[in-house]
């Protein structure tokens, strides 16, 4: 973000301004305290785009009814493990809490749990939800699907969504998560890099000209960004859209896309694997830590290079935003502060 356009604020004048609005639009308390602690949570990892910046889209969709404060995710089907819950259109980042949850109950009782969720919303940042499973001890693996906007391998036209994936292990006293989008980036990390006048690390898309690019809004306006491991990405994105339509009895990306432009209803799972049952449990902490030492021994491509494991910037962040603020565009929390 541009230092000229920032502020920073504390976490808990964001959490509970973003808290003030949420009652003000009918949610409930209690929902309304969860989903401020995930925006505001993303937001201070220095997940913006999921966090913050995402804010006003989520009150714009609670006005257009695509999210309905009031309602409750409620289960309707089981076989052992597995239980099939209908979000119904609840706001997406608290039927995510609980699912979560419910998925780490699962585990309790049989070693592995699995909820698939239907109708529900954006979850936001998937990460959040592996954080959650982690800093209570289990193993997770989520996924959603989303709306078509990804083009397979060799296509122009989407018909894939980017099915953010987030895979999640307790490590110490936080945790090892991977959350990364099916798109080489994430088309909220290509909007703020688009916000801020910046470039692409390396090709992200292409351009109306079929050319690769490395300039958000050229991908941003082509519609087509570039599948994570090219046709790869774009096989692991049709297989977990399929898993998830099948899981929850929900809508699939082609189906979602067909209601609007706008993205709800989306189909997601949740895993929760209890790692305490384990035999091998009481070795984990010393296996993990032989896995990451090997890991960071590794020769880099230069002294100024940094060999991290997925989620270890985002302490590096928290600890910094806590310090100093989260950095936020000034227009943008003068916004939040007029909804």
């Amino acid at each position: 973000m541009p230092a000229k356009n920032t502020t920073h604020v504390p976490f808990e004048i964001m959490k509970q301004r973003f808290y003030e609005v949420l009652t003000q639009l009918k949610f409930p308390k209690e929902k309304a305290k969860t989903c401020a602690a995930i925006f505001a949570g993303n937001s201070l990892d220095g997940v913006y785009s999921h966090g913050i910046n995402r804010f006003p889209r989520f009150v714009d969709y609670i006005k257009k009814g695509y999210i309905n404060p009031r309602a409750n995710p409620k289960k309707t089907g089981q076989i052992g493990a597995i239980e099939q819950w209908d979000g119904q259109l609840a706001p997406g980042p608290s039927n995510a809490v609980q699912a979560t949850g419910r998925a780490m109950e699962l585990a309790s009782e049989n070693g592995i749990g699995l909820v698939a969720l239907a109708n529900t919303n954006h979850w936001m940042r998937g990460g959040a939800y592996g954080w959650q499973c982690a800093q209570e001890g289990f193993a997770f693996i989520g996924w959603t699907n989303t709306i078509a906007n990804l083009p397979a391998w060799g296509a122009k036209t989407c018909k894939l969504g980017n099915n953010p994936l987030v895979f999640a292990i307790p490590y110490q006293n936080e945790a090892i998560v991977l959350d990364m989008a099916l798109s080489q980036f994430s088309y909220g990390k290509m909007e703020d890099l688009h916000k801020q006048g910046e470039e692409l690390p390396l090709p992200g898309g292409f351009n109306q000209n079929d050319q690769l690019s490395t300039d958000p809004a050229e991908i941003l306006d082509s519609g087509r960004p570039l599948p994570i491991g090219y046709w790869k990405g774009a096989g692991l994105s049709l297989l977990l859209d399929l898993m998830a339509t099948l899981l929850s009895a929900g809508l699939s990306t082609s189906a979602l896309s067909k209601q609007n432009k706008d993205e709800y209803g989306v189909s997601q799972v949740f895993i929760a694997i209890d790692l305490k049952q384990l035999a091998n449990f009481p070795a984990m902490e010393q296996t993990l830590q032989a896995v990451l030492d090997d890991f960071h021994s590794a020769e880099k491509v230069s002294p100024e290079s940094s060999l991290r494991y997925p989620g270890q910037r985002v302490l590096i962040t928290r600890e910094i935003n806590k310090i100093k603020g989260i950095p936020v565009d000034t227009d943008l929390w003068e916004q939040i502060q007029n909804l």
